[in-house]
């Protein structure tokens, strides 16, 4: 995909147990990226999500709300190398 990129990002605050991941694979898909989300042991939800720029700031600004019942803390950024992947999934 020409002009796409990839970002990793780690967000924190309560963020499992509030359907985080299931509302960020829609997010992601309604702004056509590829990736996934997961829980990780601590706590925190891991995202990798690739596609336009535009596409992955809009995923970010959604990231540091989330879905109604979650209270996001905090979200690290970081660039990502490109993965070429077909969908967004749940991990």
């Amino acid at each position: 995909m020409s002009g796409a990129s990839c970002k990793h990002f780690k967000v924190t605050g309560h963020v499992q147990g509030v359907a985080f991941r299931a509302a960020t694979q829609r997010q992601a898909r309604s702004l056509n990226l590829t990736g996934w989300v997961k829980n990780c042991p601590d706590g925190s939800v891991e995202v990798l999500a690739c596609g336009t720029p535009y596409d992955l700031d809009d995923l970010e600004a959604w990231l540091h709300i989330g879905p109604s019942l979650a209270r996001v803390e905090e979200v690290i950024t970081e660039e990502s190398e490109w993965e070429d992947l077909d969908d967004f999934e749940i991990r």
